[in-house]
This record gives structure tokens, sequence and C-alpha cells, in this order.
């Protein structure tokens, strides 16, 4: 099941890509669905099975390409938890770029920081150009991974198994802020407002299968700049999942982001950055593409 959430009669709604492909609302074919993606999540298995199951037969809704899609939660209920450096080449490609007091070997565990709501936005929003503060803003393609399942210290071995489903995230961030200010605290560089489109729907953990084994990549006005496979990973998402949950609860609705692969602009030589009126599409295999435009003033 794909399920998203769309502007209709200026409200959110929740919905699910129908069985041929358009738009329909959740609660026109569960009359007992929720009208939001994380009620939705938190509803749990039955409820997501007479979805994906209505969703099969259904048909006659909004064109894809004309329904308004937001963010698949447009506004998460608390930050986005985030890893960092979890992919070796990645890591090794950024090393000079580095403050003095970041880690200057992969670390052995995962490096998690947050995202606030505020930055979240979904596809074909703008994404907001830091400057006058900075004009170093980066890409960062990365699988996103939706919490079904709540739980505290989650052993890797079930981890899996409280997913809901997957989404594509690109962990936009204004680099000399991330690695200068702050004494190396990456928080405030990855937190600008609109700093993290995701999108454009999610799919389910039954309908992608395995997470490790996905193409992703990022394109900036056409042109590819990374090009991996989330097999690639240091940290396997349940390897994530188990590490970020122990002693700290998950609840249905949760978002995480598992890294990026090399190919940032921060590491090229010379470096690159995007700039109002780029475009910048990523993209993982089985989930779809997500793409925005950078803005000046919004």
């Amino acid at each position: 099941m794909r399920l998203v959430t769309y502007a209709a009669d200026g409200a959110a709604r929740a919905g699910v890509i129908a069985g041929d492909g358009t738009v329909v609302a959740a609660r026109d074919i569960v009359r007992e669905a929720p009208d939001d993606v994380v009620g939705i999540i938190a509803a749990g298995g039955s409820t997501w099975r007479s979805l994906a199951e209505a969703a099969k037969n259904a048909r006659g809704g909004a064109p894809v390409d004309r329904a308004k899609l937001l963010a698949p939660i447009p506004r998460p209920r608390r930050n986005v938890f985030c890893v960092g450096w979890n992919y070796t080449e990645h890591f090794a490609e950024g090393r000079a770029a580095r403050g003095p007091n970041e880690a200057k070997e992969l670390p052995q565990h995962p490096s998690f920081f947050s995202k606030n709501p505020n930055t979240v936005v979904g596809p074909g929003a703008a994404i907001r150009h830091p400057a006058p503060i900075s004009d170093r803003l980066d890409w960062e393609v990365e699988l996103a991974v939706l919490i079904g399942r709540g739980g505290i210290d989650i052993p890797e071995s079930s981890a899996l198994g409280h997913v809901f489903g997957y989404t594509i995230a690109n962990d936009v961030s204004v680099r000399d802020v991330q690695h200068d200010w702050h004494g190396g605290q990456w928080f405030k560089g990855k937190n600008f407002d609109t700093h993290l489109p995701l999108g454009p729907w999610i799919v389910t953990a039954d309908e992608l299968g395995d997470p490790q084994d996905l193409a992703i990549c990022t394109r900036l006005n056409g042109v590819t700049k990374q090009d991996a496979r989330t097999s690639q990973m240091v940290f396997s998402v349940a390897r994530i999942i188990a590490e970020l949950s122990a002693g700290l609860s998950l609840e249905p609705g949760d978002i995480v982001i598992t890294g990026t692969p090399s190919g940032v602009g921060n590491a090229r030589v010379p470096k690159e950055f995007m700039k109002p009126g780029d475009t910048v599409e990523v993209e993982i295999g089985r989930i779809g593409v997500l793409k925005n435009t950078i803005r000046t003033g919004i």
C-alpha cells in the first residue's frame, strides 16, 4: 500500500494510491479509518490490512499529478531522528571538511541527531535558501523509516517488525553552520525551516520488501550527484532501530532517516552548493522520486 497526505478543501487528508493509480481518501474507502496518517499508523494492523485491500479495488480518485501531495506526515509529533555517517565512502569524503570536534574515525555505533518539525515540507514545496546567513546549501538523499509499532529496548532481531513503511528524505544541510558554528554541534546547521523534504508517499513494509537492497540517488538540475545502494549502509535499518530504542521509547508515527551516501556537494572539488532556482530530485528504488526547488525569501 502507498499512503499519502494531500490537501483537499483547505485541509490535510490521509489518502491511498488506488488500484487505478489515483489518490483516494482513506476514509472514503474504509469508513472507520482515521483521516490523518499518524492516526492510521497508530490504529494498527487491522486498519492497515483493510485499507490495503480496499485500495486495490478503489477507482476514480484524483490523478496523482493533479493532487496536491504534502509530506506524508506534514507535522511530525516530535523531532525526526537522524543518523549521520552511515555510508563508509560518505564518511571518508567528508573527512577534510569536518570540524576539530568531529570524529576522525568511523564510529562503532550510529551517530544520532534530530531535525525539528518545522524542517518538514512535502513534494514540490520550496526549500528555503539560507542567504544571507550562508550560501553553502547541500543535498543528502536518505531512506526514511516510519515506525508502526512502538517500543523500547527493541532487539535488532525483531526491529523490522516495528516498521510501518518507508519514504524518501532529503536531509538538506547548511554546511558552514553545521561544521564551523556552535562547537561542531550539527543541530543548528541541520534545522533551518523547510530543510527536510519528505515524500512523495509511504510505501508499507510488506510492499517494499528488503530495505537494504534499494537504489538511492540525487540529481541536481538533471545531473546525477549521488548514486549508490542501501546495501552499502554501515548500520542497517534494524541496527539503527535497536540502538535508537535503547532506553528511548519509539512511538507510532516516529520518523527515522538513515544517512546519505557519498556525492554531497561539500565534499566535491570544487565544492558545489544549491542555488536559488535549482531543482533537486532524490530517488529511491521501489519508492519513487521526491522533487523540490530552491527559493529565497520563503
